[in-house]
């Protein structure tokens, strides 16, 4: 286990790898394991760690609203995807308290600021999602009957194909048998 820990430490950190495997550990360090321990959280009702946890999405949901906007020009620089696992790790790590730093001292302060006028910009989005919703409820009714038939559909062929029922389906899959071969299986017995 130690073994492929290191070897693993090495393959992230070697300035030689591909991004794709920095940009995989950025995105288990961001999102896999806090999903898991949020949901632990949530689970054992512990205040402190929902808080926790509440403080590092809205960290990272900032960061990620941020980085859509900049990803384009920061990609290009070598040591980036590092610096945001770093980040990342930054944010979780309950010794450094990063994503409660960034709340207390960035975050919060400019929503307090704009606070009404964010108000209002959501007040109108969720009024307009509503009227949206409302007058295409009979396509959104359409499309929800449409997924669950065809997850229906999946789950009956998956359930049928792991359970086949006696005789019919490998019947199906063996062809119809020849008189020759009746007649002579009648003799055998």
């Amino acid at each position: 286990m130690a073994l492929a820990g290191e070897v693993g430490l090495r393959l992230l950190l070697c300035p030689l790898s591909p991004n794709i495997v920095v940009r995989t550990a950025c995105c288990s360090v961001g999102t896999v394991f806090p999903v898991y321990s949020t949901f632990k959280a949530i689970e054992e009702r512990d205040q402190n760690e929902q808080q926790r946890w509440l403080l590092y999405w809205a960290a990272y949901g900032t960061f990620s609203v941020a980085e859509v906007f900049t990803d384009k020009i920061l990609f290009w620089f070598p040591a980036y995807y590092y610096m945001k696992f770093a980040f990342l790790v930054w944010l979780q790590c309950p010794s450094g308290n990063g994503a409660r730093h960034l709340y207390m001292n960035c975050l919060r302060p400019f929503l307090l600021k704009h606070q009404r006028r964010l108000d209002q910009i959501v007040g109108l989005f969720y009024g307009e999602l509503n009227k949206f919703v409302s007058e295409h409820q009979e396509e959104f009714l359409f499309a929800r009957r449409l997924i669950t038939g065809v997850f229906e559909s999946a789950n009956g062929i998956l359930t049928s194909s792991a359970h086949p029922r006696e005789g019919q389906d490998i019947a199906a899959i063996e062809g119809p048998h020849n008189q020759n071969q009746e007649s002579e299986s009648g003799h055998d017995d």
